[in-house]
């Protein structure tokens, strides 16, 4: 096999595995849920900057 033709297969190879990886992040990740994970890390990027460790609020069940 030469060179270039190697090459070609390698990339061939990648195009296919991150085509069939975007499919199936949309498949298992969908939009409501990725939401609510969103809203959760925001949340507790909020309470770090207010001095708040973020385990203290999980204790207290507010960022549930």
């Amino acid at each position: 096999m030469t060179a270039y033709r190697q090459a070609l297969l390698v990339a061939a190879a990648f195009v296919t595995l991150g085509t069939a990886g975007c499919v199936t992040i949309n498949i298992y990740f969908p939009a409501a849920a990725a939401e609510k994970a969103a809203d959760r890390i925001i949340d507790e990027v909020w309470q770090l900057r207010e001095g708040r460790p973020a385990s203290d609020a999980r204790k207290n069940g507010e960022a549930q």
